[in-house]
């Protein structure tokens, strides 16, 4: 099921290779920062300065092959209780990403951006930023590029149960979860670099059966020929969904 990575980045052409099957939907994990500064002598916050960089390329990527939906996990619910320091250092991060990227990447195939997750807990300042980015991309129809922020798949799984009672539900049904979810449809390929091995709480109702690719490449280093294998490692899975 879990297969270990192939890794062919050393065959790749520089050009961008023509896939015969794409997911319709990948999520990244984009694990490997602080272990990335940490092996420089850099502080944690560079690691995550170089990882915004890594986002914006393969986000890019991701609309110019013709991707659907690309879901990063950014920033998890559980990620609060790291240092004071680190969290508002990943705060600034996130604002300055808003401030800049995102003509970077809706420049790339018309992408559309989308913040997932919680947004009460989240500075004013960067909820606002986050609304008009969102509404000023809504029409675009390239990738539809979710960032995960305050984001956890269990609280995710609450959220839309407690949505559905709101409305009135009694009878709750899977189509019911999957509809009301805030990342949609179900994730075909789920990607982490940095070489763990796990889900920690991203896309766990989406994920029930994706296809995993892992890589002990950190995040900052991650490249496109890598994103290329991982899809062409996707290409020769064998789907049956339990069947």
């Amino acid at each position: 099921m879990m297969a270990l990575f192939s890794k062919k980045s050393a065959e790749l052409s520089q050009e961008r290779p023509a896939f015969d099957v794409l997911p319709e939907h990948i999520g990244i994990i984009m694990d490997g920062n602080g272990r990335w500064a940490k092996k420089r002598g850099l502080p944690r916050s560079a690691g995550h300065k170089q990882g915004s960089e890594t986002f914006r390329t393969i986000a890019k990527e991701c609309g110019r092959l013709g991707i659907k939906h690309a879901t990063f996990y950014a920033f998890s619910t559980e990620n609060w209780k790291r240092p004071k320091e680190e969290v508002e250092a990943l705060m600034r991060l996130f604002k300055e990403y808003l401030l800049e990227a995102k003509e970077d990447i809706t420049a790339a195939d018309n992408n559309k951006i989308r913040f997932v997750g919680i947004k009460e807990g989240l500075p004013d300042d960067i909820l606002a930023l986050v609304e008009e980015a969102e509404e000023d991309t809504k029409n675009n129809t390239g990738c539809d590029i979710a960032v995960a922020v305050n984001y956890g798949g269990r609280q995710e799984i609450v959220c839309a149960v407690n949505k559905l009672i709101a409305d009135g539900k009694t009878q709750i049904t899977e189509d019911d979860i999957s509809n009301n979810l805030f990342t949609v449809p179900d994730c075909d390929l789920i990607i982490r670099p940095s070489g763990e091995q796990r889900l920690s709480n991203f896309l766990l109702w989406q994920a029930a059966y994706s296809e995993f690719w892992y890589s002990d490449v950190l995040w900052p280093d991650f490249t496109v020929n890598d994103l290329y294998s991982a899809l062409f490692e996707f290409e020769k899975r064998n789907r049956r969904f339990g069947g």
